[in-house]
């Protein structure tokens, strides 16, 4: 979305995943579904994720105009990531439905999944 360039896809599934598609943009998107992040507190969610990763899949969010950054001028400066408002209701079914699924496959397969779901800042 970021370039003025049309892009082909072969399947209606690959616009999603081109865009939400690898490790950690889902996991990202989970926490800020749930309100406002600030860079430390997406940090600490979403481990094991490095710093250098967690600010490359933000600034691809930001760029396909899934994630909002907002810089509050203060001192220190105050950068709040959040799901943009057009894209909020098309997301939050997808990735209730993802974590639905994941949750019974989770309990047939016996395996675990630890959710921490700080409050929004």
């Amino acid at each position: 979305m970021g370039d003025d360039v049309l892009v082909h896809y072969w399947c209606p599934v690959d616009a999603p995943m081109e865009v939400l598609g690898g490790k950690w943009k889902l996991a990202i998107l989970y926490y800020l579904l749930h309100g406002p992040r600030r860079n430390g507190e997406l940090r600490r969610l979403v481990r094991p994720i490095t710093q250098k990763m967690l600010t490359q899949q933000l600034r691809e969010l930001e760029d396909d105009g899934i994630v909002v950054r907002t810089v509050h001028e203060q001192v220190p400066p105050k950068v709040v990531y959040s799901v943009s408002q057009g894209e909020r209701s098309a997301l939050e079914p997808l990735v209730d439905a993802l974590c639905t699924w994941g949750l019974d496959w989770a309990r047939r397969t016996g395996a675990t999944i630890d959710v921490f779901t700080a409050p929004a800042s």
